[in-house]
């Protein structure tokens, strides 16, 4: 099978001036190396295309696969995660992970958490802040969490984002709308145990992998898996494989919300613990990171004694299972 490769590889935006915190999503070389040589190894041809707009220019040259593995996340826009899914779709070429809809839903965190109160998931409250006079209209009570309504990878996640005075929720906002130019989204702040739990699977066949417990340690900034503890989580973080009766479920609410949204192939999903101890859902990530041995999907899969060349298969078998792709099983 030819499989194409669809990624946004950070030293190419880097290099047209955008900085690292813009970059922060986007993919090293490392990555893609990984994914070619796991690919390879399940007996399959790859093209790397890159980028929406080398993708763009590959299928005006009437270039097609049988399969394209998306990792992409865009640069702009609410739907950046939904471009290469929806070129694709309107060429009749099959891709991993979910599509067009789902993408643009869990980008914006505010619809994905209206999405999921209405069926029963289990989320902090919350509401979508435009403009910081809109506080003054709040019925939340602090402490309250501030992050930017659809940025990933920690992004605009910090601990200045805990707000323990409700006086202080307009300046956070002000300056968290002023400098990612977007809604923020305010949650109550829960102060539990952090988990983030892996999907594999669509629909039904969805199952959850486990969970993976997030501990800062002394040196991390604290309260927050903010973007500076992400950056540098071999240094300020503990990953711990949790497997009580807490992270059990912490995995029954992924994997429930992972079927409601309509998720494909693989995710990852955050929670966090209340005051009693019980999993509200925080974010649905539908392009989970795929580094090797960076990224939480892949570090919890070798905490389950699953390598890296085994998800990449799982995720393969699931996109060939619910397309007319052949099945990759026969390639394997």
């Amino acid at each position: 099978m030819l499989i194409g490769l669809t990624y946004d590889l950070r030293s190419d935006y880097l290099a047209e001036g955008y900085s690292a915190e813009e970059t922060a999503e986007f993919d090293s070389p490392i990555t893609i190396d990984a994914l070619q040589r796991a690919l390879t190894h399940h007996g399959h041809s790859v093209e790397r295309i890159g980028n929406v707009r080398a993708l763009t220019r590959a299928l005006a040259a009437e270039r097609r696969w049988d399969l394209v593995f998306n990792i992409a996340e865009g640069l702009r826009g609410f739907g950046r995660e939904a471009q290469i899914p929806a070129l694709l779709e309107a060429h009749s070429i099959a891709c991993t992970f979910s599509d067009t809809l789902v993408m643009s839903l869990c980008l914006h965190k505010g619809f994905t958490k209206d999405v999921l109160r209405a069926r029963g998931i289990p989320t902090p409250a919350s509401a979508t802040i435009e403009d910081a006079a809109q506080c003054a209209q709040l019925e939340l009570t602090a402490p309250l969490f501030v992050k930017p309504i659809a940025e990933g990878t920690g992004k605009g996640v910090s601990a200045e984002g805990i707000v323990r005075r409700l006086e202080d929720l307009p300046g956070v906002c002000e300056r968290l709308i002023a400098r990612y130019h977007q809604a923020v989204l305010v949650e109550s702040y829960l102060d539990g145990r952090e988990f983030t739990v892996g999907i594999l699977g669509t629909g039904a066949q969805a199952r959850a992998l486990g969970a993976l417990e997030v501990v800062l340690k002394a040196d991390a900034e604290p309260g927050v898996y903010s973007y500076e503890n992400k950056e540098r989580c071999e240094q300020l973080v503990e990953y711990r494989l949790a497997t009580d009766a807490t992270a059990r479920r912490a995995e029954a609410v992924a994997l429930a919300a992972w079927r409601c949204i309509g998720g494909r192939d693989v995710g990852r999903i955050d929670l966090r613990c209340d005051a009693s101890g019980a999993p509200h859902l925080l974010e649905i990530n539908p392009i989970p990171g795929m580094h090797p041995s960076h990224s939480d999907l892949p570090m919890l899969c070798t905490r389950l004694g699953m390598g890296y060349e085994e998800l990449v298969g799982a995720i393969l078998q699931s996109a060939c299972e619910r397309t007319d792709v052949a099945n990759v099983r026969s390639a394997a």
